[in-house]
């Protein structure tokens, strides 16, 4: 049994290091994908001003619950195409 345990609190951690994310969905278009994009708000190294940042994330929406305007959280994942490597966690607010 302590095997077991101790298997069960690795895969615990390594879940924990996932890096989250929330974002406004921005397409849903293709099939069991939805493009994400995440605003940032980052200060310039040299000049020292807040800069806003946007970086869009294919994330995999298994039943195509996400739609257009729609407010989710993701999490980063395993590689499941070229280009996604996130998938929908759960959607924080629907769009109005």
């Amino acid at each position: 049994m302590p095997e077991t345990e101790t298997t069960s609190n690795a895969a615990d951690l390594a879940r924990r290091r996932r890096k989250l994310r929330t974002g406004i969905v921005t397409s849903d278009k293709m099939q069991k994908t939805i493009v994400v994009t995440v605003k940032n708000l980052v200060r310039h190294r040299l000049y020292g001003r807040i800069v806003k940042q946007d970086k869009k994330f294919k994330v995999h929406d298994e039943n195509n619950e996400a739609h257009i305007g729609d407010t989710v959280e993701l999490m980063e994942t395993r590689p499941l195409s070229k280009d996604k490597c996130w998938r929908l966690i759960r959607i924080v607010e629907r769009a109005k």
